[in-house]
């Protein structure tokens, strides 16, 4: 059977290709197509249309480029319809994914939600084109379930991606000598993000931060889809070094970690890392955002959890002072460390046994099958 697939940023890219390993083992003759990146692409995809054409962050910025997004909405539904798929996949990406799957809903093909789009954040009327143009959708998230079964949309959780990658990660024993590091007091993780305007916002703040703990080692995410110039103020620092597309094995070497939120949140809380969540955006991304949001937390571990579990500051209250007091109480005080420690503990018993990918794309052959 014929699939196309529609990921519009780099982890969608990332748990698209796990969801292609996966359905090319419940259907042996399955080909693919669709918009995604490197690890979609590796994993045997036709891409046409790379995300980072696509990529972007904040409302601002989204009406900033939309016109150049209404051309690949275009492109895309012209694509499908030459392609001719059994089966659509939309993986998260809200914004674009729905507008294709109002476009399609005519096509004879089943349609299907991976990652279903956080609606319950914001804007829930969502809910409503979900069930009028997908078939089933996919939630990775436990209380998601519920939230979708409120709207009579047809949706199951299949457990969370994230593990499916941490389960099968293998530790790789030569990480200090590939990344050239010497450490001397311990290493906190910085991860500021796969986007260029995160890094702008936030990596500044993260270099600060390095000079109040200067006996400290801090490895600095580095991901290649970026301008390497973006980093160079952060690699003068004597104590920050660089470690490029390795975030697992970063993480595994870490005491601490100060984290964009986002899934890296989640990553490094099933990973025992004791983190500072960090998050900026412009003003009036901010002052737009908060009209709209509707829930407490931003990082996945508190909105999972329902408490907060970890630190999270964030536009105004991200201050240097405020990042180095949460990271000192992190490193030094053991009752805070266990704490957090602790919550981990029962945030992994939520999250199911791995196996998201092959949960999911059994659902999605069966369905196909029984359509036949």
């Amino acid at each position: 059977m014929k699939y196309y697939l529609i990921a519009g940023e780099r982890s969608g890219d990332l748990h698209g290709s796990n969801l292609i390993k996966a359905l090319k083992k419940e259907d042996l003759d399955a080909t693919f197509r669709g918009f995604g990146g490197d690890y979609m692409k590796e994993a045997g995809a036709d891409i046409a249309v790379h995300y980072q054409e696509m990529a972007v962050m904040g409302i601002i910025e989204v009406l900033k480029s939309i016109f150049k997004l209404q051309k690949k909405l275009s492109f895309c539904h012209q694509d499908i319809q030459q392609f001719k798929p059994d089966a659509v996949i939309f993986i998260d990406f809200a914004g674009f994914n729905l507008r294709i799957a109002k476009k399609i809903k005519r096509l004879p093909c089943k349609k299907f939600y991976y990652i279903a789009p956080k609606i319950w954040a914001w804007n829930q009327k969502r809910a409503y084109s979900i069930k009028k143009y997908i078939d089933k959708a996919f939630v990775i998230l436990p209380f998601e379930e519920k939230f979708y079964a409120g709207y009579n949309v047809n949706a199951k959780y299949v457990g969370n991606p994230v593990m499916d990658e941490i389960n099968n990660f293998q530790l790789d024993p030569n990480f200090f000598i590939k990344h050239k590091i010497i450490d001397t007091d311990g290493i906190v993780a910085l991860l500021p993000g796969s986007r260029k305007q995160e890094l702008l916002l936030l990596l500044p703040q993260m270099i600060e931060l390095s000079r109040a703990f200067p006996t400290k080692t801090f490895g600095l995410s580095m991901v290649k889809n970026l301008p390497q110039t973006l980093y160079e103020e952060a690699l003068r620092e004597p104590n920050i070094v660089p470690v490029y597309e390795d975030n697992y094995n970063l993480l595994l070497n870490s005491d601490a970690a100060v984290v964009t939120s986002g899934t890296a949140t989640l990553e490094t809380a099933l990973f025992d890392v004791p983190q500072v969540v960090v998050y900026r955006t412009s003003k009036i991304n901010y002052k737009l955002g908060m009209l709209v949001v509707k829930v407490d937390f931003i990082s996945l571990v508190n909105l999972i959890m329902n408490k907060e579990i970890v630190k999270e500051l964030i536009q105004d209250d991200l201050t240097t002072h405020a990042i180095a007091n949460e990271l000192g109480q992190i490193l030094e005080n053991s009752t805070r460390r266990n704490d957090i420690l602790m919550e981990y503990k029962k945030l992994r018993s939520l999250l199911s046994d791995g196996n998201a990918s092959k949960n999911t794309a059994k659902e999605i052959v069966e369905m196909l099958v029984v359509n036949e």
